[in-house]
Protein backbone atom coordinates (compact mmCIF):
# COMPACT_ATOMS: atom_id res chain seq x y z
CA UNK A 1 0.00 0.00 0.00
CA UNK A 2 0.98 3.40 -1.10
CA UNK A 3 1.63 6.20 1.69
CA UNK A 4 -1.39 8.49 2.10
CA UNK A 5 -0.44 11.91 1.53
CA UNK A 6 -1.86 15.36 2.01
CA UNK A 7 -1.01 18.01 -0.35
CA UNK A 8 -1.13 21.92 0.75
CA UNK A 9 -3.35 23.48 -1.64
CA UNK A 10 -3.08 27.46 -2.04
CA UNK A 11 -5.46 26.81 -5.48
CA UNK A 12 -2.23 28.02 -7.62
CA UNK A 13 -0.02 26.33 -10.50
CA UNK A 14 2.71 25.35 -7.80
CA UNK A 15 0.24 23.10 -5.97
CA UNK A 16 -1.09 22.42 -8.91
CA UNK A 17 2.28 21.11 -10.47
CA UNK A 18 3.15 19.42 -7.21
CA UNK A 19 0.15 17.26 -7.51
CA UNK A 20 0.98 16.75 -11.33
CA UNK A 21 4.27 15.49 -9.98
CA UNK A 22 3.44 13.16 -7.52
CA UNK A 23 1.09 11.74 -9.63
CA UNK A 24 3.46 11.20 -12.14
CA UNK A 25 6.18 9.95 -9.77
CA UNK A 26 3.36 7.38 -8.81
CA UNK A 27 5.09 6.72 -5.09
CA UNK A 28 2.21 7.81 -2.70
CA UNK A 29 -1.30 8.11 -2.86
CA UNK A 30 -2.63 12.14 -2.50
CA UNK A 31 -5.63 11.59 -0.62
CA UNK A 32 -6.75 15.10 -0.06
CA UNK A 33 -6.19 19.16 -0.98
CA UNK A 34 -5.58 21.39 2.41
CA UNK A 35 -7.11 24.52 1.91
CA UNK A 36 -6.62 27.29 4.26
CA UNK A 37 -10.16 29.91 3.94
CA UNK A 38 -10.70 33.08 5.62
CA UNK A 39 -13.61 32.69 7.37
CA UNK A 40 -14.78 36.25 7.22
CA UNK A 41 -14.91 36.21 3.22
CA UNK A 42 -15.09 32.61 2.41
CA UNK A 43 -11.85 33.15 0.08
CA UNK A 44 -8.26 31.57 0.26
CA UNK A 45 -6.15 33.32 2.21
CA UNK A 46 -3.73 35.38 0.23
CA UNK A 47 -4.74 34.19 -3.20
CA UNK A 48 -8.42 35.38 -2.57
CA UNK A 49 -9.82 33.13 -4.41
CA UNK A 50 -13.58 32.04 -3.65
CA UNK A 51 -14.29 29.16 -1.80
CA UNK A 52 -16.70 27.72 -4.77
CA UNK A 53 -13.24 27.62 -7.06
CA UNK A 54 -11.12 25.78 -4.92
CA UNK A 55 -14.23 23.22 -4.55
CA UNK A 56 -14.56 23.14 -8.58
CA UNK A 57 -10.47 22.37 -9.03
CA UNK A 58 -11.02 19.75 -6.23
CA UNK A 59 -14.09 18.03 -7.82
CA UNK A 60 -11.68 18.63 -11.39
CA UNK A 61 -9.21 16.48 -9.93
CA UNK A 62 -10.84 14.07 -8.03
CA UNK A 63 -9.81 14.66 -4.09
CA UNK A 64 -11.74 15.80 -1.68
CA UNK A 65 -10.88 19.00 -0.50
CA UNK A 66 -9.22 19.69 3.93
CA UNK A 67 -10.78 23.32 4.20
CA UNK A 68 -8.88 24.68 6.95
CA UNK A 69 -11.11 28.10 8.22
CA UNK A 70 -9.26 30.97 9.41
CA UNK A 71 -10.26 33.52 11.54
CA UNK A 72 -9.80 37.24 10.26
CA UNK A 73 -7.62 38.78 11.33
CA UNK A 74 -5.57 35.37 12.27
CA UNK A 75 -2.54 35.33 14.50
CA UNK A 76 0.37 32.79 13.80
CA UNK A 77 -0.67 30.90 17.53
CA UNK A 78 -4.59 30.60 15.45
CA UNK A 79 -3.07 29.56 13.13
CA UNK A 80 -1.17 26.48 14.08
CA UNK A 81 -3.76 25.50 16.56
CA UNK A 82 -5.61 24.79 13.30
CA UNK A 83 -3.26 23.36 11.72
CA UNK A 84 -2.28 21.18 14.48
CA UNK A 85 -5.98 19.56 14.36
CA UNK A 86 -5.76 19.16 11.06
CA UNK A 87 -2.72 17.36 11.52
CA UNK A 88 -4.74 15.41 14.03
CA UNK A 89 -7.38 14.41 11.97
CA UNK A 90 -4.98 13.13 9.28
CA UNK A 91 -3.14 10.71 11.66
CA UNK A 92 -6.70 9.54 12.34
CA UNK A 93 -7.15 8.95 8.53
CA UNK A 94 -4.04 7.06 7.98
CA UNK A 95 -2.00 9.50 6.24
CA UNK A 96 2.09 9.32 7.02
CA UNK A 97 2.91 13.06 5.05
CA UNK A 98 2.20 16.24 3.94
CA UNK A 99 3.23 17.42 0.69
CA UNK A 100 4.31 21.25 -0.07
CA UNK A 101 4.46 23.60 -3.77
CA UNK A 102 7.54 25.38 -2.10
CA UNK A 103 10.55 25.91 -4.72
CA UNK A 104 13.35 27.72 -2.84
CA UNK A 105 12.69 29.29 -0.13
CA UNK A 106 14.84 27.77 2.85
CA UNK A 107 13.12 29.30 5.94
CA UNK A 108 9.28 28.36 4.97
CA UNK A 109 10.67 24.82 4.22
CA UNK A 110 12.20 24.97 7.97
CA UNK A 111 9.26 26.38 9.18
CA UNK A 112 7.37 23.53 7.91
CA UNK A 113 9.32 20.66 9.32
CA UNK A 114 9.62 21.98 12.81
CA UNK A 115 5.48 22.07 12.21
CA UNK A 116 5.60 18.29 11.43
CA UNK A 117 8.33 17.45 13.87
CA UNK A 118 6.92 14.80 15.62
CA UNK A 119 3.32 14.24 14.47
CA UNK A 120 4.16 11.63 12.56
CA UNK A 121 3.33 13.30 8.92
CA UNK A 122 6.76 13.33 7.20
CA UNK A 123 7.03 16.77 5.17
CA UNK A 124 7.49 16.81 1.24
CA UNK A 125 8.34 19.01 -1.16
CA UNK A 126 7.76 17.08 -4.47
CA UNK A 127 8.96 20.49 -6.64
CA UNK A 128 12.02 21.75 -4.54
CA UNK A 129 14.91 23.39 -6.56
CA UNK A 130 17.29 26.69 -6.39
CA UNK A 131 16.17 30.12 -7.49
CA UNK A 132 17.57 29.37 -11.01
CA UNK A 133 15.62 26.28 -11.74
CA UNK A 134 12.35 28.83 -11.68
CA UNK A 135 12.06 30.73 -15.23
CA UNK A 136 12.80 27.17 -17.13
CA UNK A 137 9.64 25.78 -14.84
CA UNK A 138 7.61 28.57 -15.26
CA UNK A 139 7.97 27.81 -19.00
CA UNK A 140 7.63 23.92 -18.60
CA UNK A 141 4.35 24.61 -16.83
CA UNK A 142 2.90 26.81 -19.58
CA UNK A 143 3.96 24.51 -22.08
CA UNK A 144 2.71 21.58 -19.98
CA UNK A 145 -0.87 22.98 -20.46
CA UNK A 146 -1.08 24.28 -17.59
CA UNK A 147 -3.67 27.63 -17.33
CA UNK A 148 -3.65 30.13 -14.70
CA UNK A 149 -4.56 33.45 -13.82
CA UNK A 150 -2.97 35.74 -11.48
CA UNK A 151 -5.11 36.42 -8.27
CA UNK A 152 -3.02 38.45 -5.98
CA UNK A 153 -0.02 40.87 -6.83
CA UNK A 154 1.99 42.92 -3.99
CA UNK A 155 2.31 46.22 -5.84
CA UNK A 156 5.62 46.93 -3.79
CA UNK A 157 7.16 44.60 -6.50
CA UNK A 158 5.17 44.02 -9.27
CA UNK A 159 2.88 46.39 -11.01
CA UNK A 160 -1.41 46.30 -10.18
CA UNK A 161 -1.69 45.96 -13.96
CA UNK A 162 -0.60 42.34 -13.49
CA UNK A 163 -3.40 41.44 -11.78
CA UNK A 164 -6.31 39.55 -13.33
CA UNK A 165 -3.44 38.70 -16.34
CA UNK A 166 -3.10 34.88 -17.64
CA UNK A 167 0.12 32.91 -16.68
CA UNK A 168 1.62 32.55 -19.83
CA UNK A 169 4.57 33.36 -21.94
CA UNK A 170 3.88 36.50 -22.89
CA UNK A 171 3.36 37.24 -18.86
CA UNK A 172 6.81 35.78 -18.61
CA UNK A 173 8.21 38.26 -21.06
CA UNK A 174 7.06 40.87 -19.67
CA UNK A 175 8.04 40.48 -16.29
CA UNK A 176 10.47 42.59 -15.06
CA UNK A 177 13.89 40.97 -14.24
CA UNK A 178 14.46 41.56 -11.01
CA UNK A 179 10.62 39.54 -10.43
CA UNK A 180 10.74 35.57 -9.64
CA UNK A 181 9.21 33.80 -13.04
CA UNK A 182 6.93 31.40 -10.38
CA UNK A 183 5.84 34.36 -8.16
CA UNK A 184 7.76 32.42 -5.42
CA UNK A 185 9.18 35.31 -3.36
CA UNK A 186 4.89 36.57 -2.95
CA UNK A 187 5.72 38.85 -5.86
CA UNK A 188 2.23 37.48 -7.14
CA UNK A 189 -0.16 34.64 -6.69
CA UNK A 190 -2.29 32.48 -8.92
CA UNK A 191 -5.12 30.23 -9.66
CA UNK A 192 -5.11 27.39 -11.66
CA UNK A 193 -7.97 26.76 -14.05
CA UNK A 194 -6.49 24.13 -16.84
CA UNK A 195 -4.27 21.79 -17.29
CA UNK A 196 -3.45 17.63 -17.70
CA UNK A 197 -4.15 17.19 -13.94
CA UNK A 198 -8.05 18.10 -14.46
CA UNK A 199 -10.68 16.07 -15.73
CA UNK A 200 -12.16 19.31 -17.22
CA UNK A 201 -11.26 23.40 -17.31
CA UNK A 202 -12.84 25.41 -14.85
CA UNK A 203 -13.90 28.28 -17.06
CA UNK A 204 -13.70 32.08 -14.93
CA UNK A 205 -13.65 35.80 -16.16
CA UNK A 206 -12.06 38.34 -14.43
CA UNK A 207 -14.03 40.96 -12.16
CA UNK A 208 -13.29 43.91 -10.38
CA UNK A 209 -9.41 44.16 -9.43
CA UNK A 210 -8.88 45.66 -6.14
CA UNK A 211 -6.56 47.09 -3.66
CA UNK A 212 -6.61 45.71 -0.23
CA UNK A 213 -4.51 45.32 3.21
CA UNK A 214 -1.54 46.47 0.75
CA UNK A 215 -2.14 44.16 -1.91
CA UNK A 216 -3.76 44.04 -5.30
CA UNK A 217 -6.72 41.30 -5.88
CA UNK A 218 -8.15 40.60 -9.04
CA UNK A 219 -11.51 38.80 -8.25
CA UNK A 220 -11.81 35.87 -10.33
CA UNK A 221 -16.06 34.24 -10.85
CA UNK A 222 -17.35 31.45 -12.22
CA UNK A 223 -17.66 32.68 -16.46
CA UNK A 224 -21.78 31.55 -16.49
CA UNK A 225 -22.33 33.93 -12.83
CA UNK A 226 -22.96 37.35 -13.02
CA UNK A 227 -22.59 39.67 -9.80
Amino acid sequence: MKPRVLLSWSSGKDSAWALHELRRRGDVEVVGLVTTLNEAFGRVAMHGVRAELVQAQAEAVGLPLWPVPLPWPCSNEQYETRMRALVQKARAEGVTAFAFGDLFLADIRAYRERQLAGTGLAPLFPIWGTAPDTPALARTMIGAGFRATLTCVDPKRLSPAFAGREFDSALLADLPADIDPCGENGEFHTFCHGGPIFDRAIPVRVGDVVERDGFCFADLLPKEAHF
